[in-house]
């Protein structure tokens, strides 16, 4: 492992800094006051989920080259929490001998949608069939391509920038910027395979997982694990897996979402270079979570044990509709009392319809059981004003 460059309050702790403050990068705090590292975090917004967590926390614009750079040309390291990044400056830091999880070229692939289904494709990777399209006069000539999904090709974030265009009348609803328009396949089943892969190429897989969404919102509802698949259908699906996660030649940990469809193939959906939503219930239901993971590549340690310690369902916990302001909880006392239910709140003081504000995990060798304490978890946990 590398040493520190530079001497901090710590002396010998490697100090690994984290681009973004959200739930994620809390989530990455919590499972790093495990490990002998010196923490640090920017983020535009001083009480951020992450801010009081960390070592240091330096108040900055992660999208500005020379903020990114100063903030990081001191660390060891650096993780992102977010795709949308300065990638220039991370390049830069790289050069100087930052080690940037995942490295740079992966970001610019994956963090355009475009070049993102151009990587799949180059690399054979099953995914669906698209069209790029630079504005919505090129989008409009597409009707014969309908019914598809239209994804703008940088910026979009949690269901925004993505719109379902199943007729002409719809193609107004379209993007007027370089986006991607994804032929629109009947799906049976979404599920998502996260993946740890460390400087030796050595991989981890866990188990996949079972993803339903809000339809309204486009934002994960709840996701089972592990996903109900046939021993041939798992063999592909981590087979497609390692290959996406292969091909980028980078250490990391990658969340790869995959469709099944109503003939039973496996297609690529899209891929995410950090650690992701459908990974949490790991740090619970899992000897070592997709977070703890992270730092063991980080740092230079082992890979973790990625067996289910028991079957798992993860809610996520979203501001209630009609309700903008600061959050109160309602149900959380009676949700604490769910056997085997573990509750996340991400230190967020407002509330907004659609926002994530934390997620529950509920672990037991019952399905059925599973599946009605999320349903209880649904109608009682609710952030309002």
């Amino acid at each position: 492992m590398q040493q520190p460059s530079s001497s901090g309050e710590s002396g010998t702790l490697p100090r690994v800094g984290i681009l973004g403050g959200g739930q994620l990068g809390r989530m990455l705090l919590q499972a790093a006051a495990n490990y002998p590292v010196e923490t640090f975090v920017m983020e535009n917004d001083s009480e951020c989920p992450a801010a009081h967590l960390c070592h240091h926390f330096t108040k900055g614009d992660i999208t500005d080259f020379q903020a990114v750079y100063n903030f990081g040309k001191g660390l060891d390291a650096i993780t992102i929490e977010i795709e949308h990044v300065n990638l220039e400056a991370l390049e830069k830091l790289e050069a100087e001998g930052v080690r940037i999880y995942p490295k740079p070229p992966v970001l610019k692939t994956i963090k355009n949608k475009i070049l993102q289904k151009q990587y799949y494709q180059q690399h054979q990777i099953p995914a669906s069939g698209f069209i790029i399209t630079n504005n919505r006069a090129e989008l409009e000539k597409q009707e014969g391509f309908l019914p598809a999904v239209h994804k703008i090709g940088e910026g979009g974030y949690d269901g925004r920038g993505v719109q379902l265009l199943k007729k002409k009348d719809d193609l107004a609803l379209g993007f007027d910027a370089p986006a991607v328009l994804e032929k629109m396949i009947p799906i049976d089943k979404e599920i998502a395979q996260m993946i740890a892969i460390n400087e030796k190429g050595e991989t981890a897989l866990y188990p996949p997982v079972e993803m339903l969404f809000n339809p309204d919102l486009n934002l994960l509802d709840y996701q089972l694990c592990p996903a109900e698949l046939s021993t041939q259908t798992l063999y592909v699906v981590e087979a497609i897996a390692l290959t996406v996660v292969r091909n980028f030649k980078s250490p990391g940990i990658f969340a790869v979402e995959m469709f099944i469809d109503k003939k039973g193939n496996v297609l690529v959906n899209e891929t995410a270079p950090r650690v992701h939503n459908s990974g949490h219930h790991t740090i619970e239901a899992h000897y070592s979570s997709q977070f703890d993971m992270l730092w063991r590549i980080m740092l230079g340690y082992p890979l973790g044990n990625t067996d289910a310690i028991l079957p798992s369902i993860m809610v996520n916990i979203i501001g209630a509709p009609g309700h903008t302001g600061e959050v109160k909880y309602e149900g959380l006392e009676e949700t604490l009392k769910i056997e085997n239910a573990f509750v996340h709140l991400y230190g967020k003081k407002h509330t907004k319809p659609g926002r994530k504000m934390g997620h529950v995990t509920i672990i037991s060798k019952e399905k059925q059981e599973l599946l009605h304490q999320s349903n209880k978890v649904k109608r009682t946990l609710l952030p309002r004003t």
